[in-house]
């Protein structure tokens, strides 16, 4: 934790789409934000650029951390090479798993480094998550992560469209 500085999270919930400018109330004074999408779904990926975009436009230049989320279902739609977002975009990306606890810790430890200036931070005691309720293949996992290390060394694609063609 840092000193009496307080981390504010903001939700953003499925279906706010249709509200258009109202959600824009929400990102005003934000300081930092997790944009999150399923890797079980690729539509939640596709709409990543929107939402960047859209808060970008009220935020200017906060520290913002692209998450793909349920890595520990096998049914995984969006392969870590249709990754790309976040290289174009140069924001920081993680792999995690809220349903295992998986790397649940990261993006936060990283905002709160970056909103406080220290690269050193770190938590004085591990976060008060809940137990996991499921177990992660931590071998399938450790196979995404160097696939995740191997896209990272491929040219980008001129447009994230096309990774799901």
């Amino acid at each position: 934790m840092y000193d009496s500085r307080r981390l504010g999270l903001l939700q953003r919930q499925k279906g706010q789409e249709k509200f258009g400018g109202l959600r824009d109330g929400y990102y005003i004074h934000g300081q930092c934000a997790i944009i999150m999408f399923d890797v079980t779904a690729r539509l939640t990926y596709k709409n990543v650029p929107t939402w960047h975009r859209d808060l970008c436009r009220v935020c200017e230049n906060i520290p913002i951390v692209l998450c793909g989320n349920k890595v520990d279902v096998k049914n995984r739609q969006v392969k870590a090479k249709q990754v790309t977002f976040h290289r174009k975009k140069n924001l920081q990306y993680y792999e995690i798993s809220a349903k295992s606890n998986y790397n649940f810790e990261k993006p936060f430890l990283y905002l709160a480094r970056k909103l406080a200036g220290d690269a050193n931070l770190h938590f004085v005691e591990s976060p008060a998550l809940a137990p996991p309720e499921v177990q992660i293949d931590l071998a399938a996992q450790q196979q995404h992560e160097a696939e995740l290390q191997a896209a990272a060394s491929q040219p980008l694609p001129d447009d994230d469209d096309d990774a799901f063609e």
